[in-house]
This record gives structure tokens, sequence and C-alpha cells, in this order.
């Protein structure tokens, strides 16, 4: 089953680092985002990615493209230009690197690479947002529920702490960042049967947000099922996120690591 990836937006609430690159491509221990995103799903036996490229798209093609020198001990004998590999440490993905355009939206982009999708059912997610998610547990969910789409829904943690007081001002409960307020919201981690498209088929969808209009329709003809995840899951939206994953990593603490 193949694993679709968006890659290609602007990345603006990340200006820091995305003015210089892509902001799948923002690193979190050495390895750009898009990596750790790629190594859950290899976790689970799913190597097969096609990534949707715009901004900077030339940068995501070079560093695979390297992708096994980088991760290799070589000799080069600059005499004439021999490469000798002694060790590597590279990776089994296979990636279709797909230029969906600088401004396309996520409709138009998953509308774009319909020609690399073969299977009935595909993946699908955001190239800015890493869980701890079992992969084959989601897959087993979407096949039960026979919908054309399952979205993974998630709890956002709150960003600021809450308290409880009562009339006297005493704190009755203090919580540190709890989960959100019940509502659950778009997680990404999508599986989808290629009948998606069929609703992708407008004359501007290059113009058209994924989660506007084909989910909204979705919704309406109860072809959308929600897998409910509790668990880890973290988007890489602005730097005070990139230095919590960064820091988690650093500490051993990153729960989506799941390749251990």
């Amino acid at each position: 089953m193949k694993v679709v990836i968006f890659a290609g937006g602007l990345g603006t609430r990340l200006m820091e680092e995305t003015e210089a690159r892509p902001k799948p491509m923002v690193e979190i221990g050495g390895k750009p985002m898009l990596w750790h995103i790629m190594k859950i799903y290899s976790h689970f036996g799913f190597n097969d990615f096609v990534v949707c490229l715009g901004y900077k798209s030339y940068m995501i093609k070079e560093y695979f493209f390297n992708y096994f020198l980088h991760n290799s001990d070589i000799t080069i004998e600059l005499k004439n230009n021999n490469v000798k590999v002694h060790k590597t440490d590279s990776e089994a993905f296979n990636i279709t690197l797909v230029d969906t355009g600088l401004n396309t939206k996520t409709a138009g982009r998953l509308k774009r690479i319909e020609k690399y999708i073969q299977d009935d059912d595909f993946m699908l997610t955001y190239g800015d947002g890493v869980s701890d998610i079992d992969i084959n547990q989601l897959v087993d969910f979407h096949r039960e529920h026979n919908k054309i789409a399952t979205v993974t829904a998630i709890q956002p943690e709150a960003r600021f702490g809450g308290m409880e007081l009562d009339e006297n001002g005493e704190v009755k409960i203090f919580k540190e960042k709890p989960k959100g307020d019940g509502r659950w919201i778009n997680g990404g981690f999508f599986v989808l049967k290629s009948k998606v498209f069929a609703y992708l088929n407008h004359p501007n969808i290059d113009e058209i947000m994924w989660e506007d209009m084909p989910l909204e329709k979705l919704s309406q003809d109860r072809e959308l099922v929600a897998y409910k995840y509790t668990g880890f899951w973290k988007c890489m939206d602005a730097l005070r996120d990139k230095i919590e994953l960064e820091n988690l990593w650093n500490t051993n603490q990153a729960k989506w690591k799941v390749w251990h």
C-alpha cells in the first residue's frame, strides 16, 4: 500500500526555518521531519512513498538522490573520480517525488498524484506531524468500516495549563497542559480508497483544500469515518513545536520513534 505525503506548502508559521528549506526538511535530531514520518510507516512495513512537492522541491529531490552517499563511509579517488563505498546506513524506502505545483492547494496536490496510485487503498498524511500510532491497526479499522476515507482524529494538548479554583481562591485542581476541551481534530494519517479521486474532479481543484470541499462532501455522503487516537501526536506548526520535538528527541523521549 502506498503512502502519500503532502510536502509542498510554504510553512509560513515556521518562517524562521522555512525561509531556507521546505517545512518537511526542517531537522529533528539531525534528520528531516519527512524522514521521521517515513520511518514510522516503514516500521509497520510500508515503504512505498509518493511525496507531493511544491515549495523548494529541488531540496527534497537532492536529499533523497544523494541519500546513499550521505549515509555511507566512502573513499574518493580524485585522480580518476572513483568512489568506493565501505559501509552504508540506508533505508528500504521506494520514493516517487512529484512536483505538484508551487501554489497548488492540498486537494489539487492529491489529484495530481492519482496516476501513481494503482491499488484500491492508499494512505495519506502531512509532512509536519508525527505520532506513535499503530499504522496496522489504523489500516484494519479502515477495512472493517469499508468507507472511502478514514481520518485519524486526535485531541490536541492545550497550549496552557488550567486551574479550577474554589470561592476562596484555593486551587482545587491544577493541570499542566491538559488535553483539549473534548473536541476531536484532524490529525492526518488518513487511509483512503482510490474512489476518493472522484471527489477531486472539480475544475478549480488546484485552488481547493483537501480539508474543505472533498472531506466535507465525503462526510455528507457518510463515507468518512474517524479513527480516534489518544496516544502521542505532535504537529510541527511553529518554532516552539520544533524546539519541543528536538528536546524530546535529545532526551530519549521521542514517542514517535517506534523503530527502536
